[in-house]
């Protein structure tokens, strides 16, 4: 275990606060499998009430710190589940609850890296008759892609001017769009088969 470790406990004996540390740190060795990220563990371990008429006695938190996300809490309150459930497996249960988090967490961050890097370009051309049309990226190339292209038959939803994200790949007359996803909707639709409008939406990103 590399991440700092602070733990506050309740009224508990040296024996039981060495029991609940051995759980507490190999449930961190368990969340640097999934992230080695982790800067810091608060575990607060309480028993605020004795006089509970049901549920759990303990109250237990855990607090990580993970840069990317800033922080992430996880906890059990007293009078909630059972009043026999060890302290030991509610604070497994916390720990499962935390990692859980974490996993959401690295999943989005996982995702907005992939759309971050995924190409972002404008349509230019539509042919409706043909079921194609073009985009023009960033740096001013003209990309090929087919309507079946367009995700969730999206295809009679563009207009010369909606901006998209796209997979670039090799066709067999140079570069085309693959998995094209649309992100805004500006501009009108083309009539009678005519090409680019030469309407650029304000703010778009033009070629150097």
């Amino acid at each position: 275990m590399q991440t700092p470790l602070h733990i506050r406990y309740g009224n508990l004996t040296d024996t039981q606060k060495r029991e609940l540390e051995d759980i507490i740190r190999a449930e961190i060795d368990h969340l640097e499998t999934v992230t080695d990220e982790v800067t810091s563990c608060d575990v607060a371990i309480e028993r605020p009430n004795e006089n509970l008429a049901s549920g759990s006695p303990w109250r237990v938190r855990v607090k990580i710190s993970h840069p990317p996300h800033q922080e992430l809490v996880a906890k059990h309150e007293a009078g909630h589940g059972d009043a026999a459930e060890p302290l030991g497996a509610i604070i497994r249960g916390v720990f499962e609850a935390l990692r859980r988090q974490l996993d959401r967490a690295l999943a989005k961050m996982r995702d907005d890296v992939k759309h971050h890097e995924e190409p972002v370009a404008l349509v230019t051309k539509l042919f409706d008759e043909a079921d194609y049309g073009f985009l023009r990226t960033p740096d001013g190339r003209e990309v090929y892609f087919h309507k079946n292209a367009v995700v969730h038959d999206g295809f009679d939803r563009l207009t010369v001017g909606t901006e998209v994200r796209f997979v670039e790949t090799d066709g067999n007359e140079g570069p085309q769009a693959s998995t094209v996803q649309i992100i805004d909707k500006p501009g009108d639709r083309p009539k009678d088969g005519q090409e680019e409008s030469g309407v650029v939406p304000e703010g778009w990103r033009s070629a150097g």
